[in-house]
């Protein structure tokens, strides 16, 4: 079972054609961009997003990405990309599911994983900066 988000933000996305293949399919590639883009709506919610990530100090490279492809989406489809935030004390963990804006239908369910990283010395840090952690708790319901 998922963890539920504690902030979740919907994205709309509709396919482009330079995403698709010659199946007229989504590669598998593009949904990581699909990711992104909720990922940074998500952190705009937050209101503290790459910019302000770096400007406090930190990078927040991804480390772990998780994939599941249920139904393949195809050029012109409108999707929803709902971005979950789950864990953000220790690491940012973000839940994704893609689905179809119409119909509602489950197409891809993913997961990112980021850590802080002080610019300065590229260590990466045991705990979420404070200043990471205070914009969260700012944006919860």
């Amino acid at each position: 079972m998922r963890i539920k988000g504690l902030i979740d933000v919907d994205t709309d996305v509709v396919v482009p054609f330079f995403d698709v293949d010659m199946m007229n399919i989504v590669w598998h590639g593009h949904y990581v961009k699909y990711l992104e883009v909720a990922r940074c709506a998500l952190l705009d919610h937050i209101d503290h997003n790459y910019m302000q990530m770096l400007e406090s100090g930190y990078g927040w490279p991804v480390i772990d990405l998780q994939l599941r492809y249920v139904r393949a989406a195809v050029f012109g489809q409108k999707l929803t990309v709902r971005a979950s935030l789950v864990e953000w004390e220790n690491r940012l963990k973000i839940n994704y599911l893609i689905s179809d804006a119409v119909t509602g239908e489950r197409m891809t369910r993913a997961s990112t994983v980021q850590v802080a990283v002080d610019v300065a010395t590229r260590e990466m840090q045991l705990a979420s900066p404070k200043v990471f952690i205070d914009a969260v708790q700012r944006a919860l319901p």
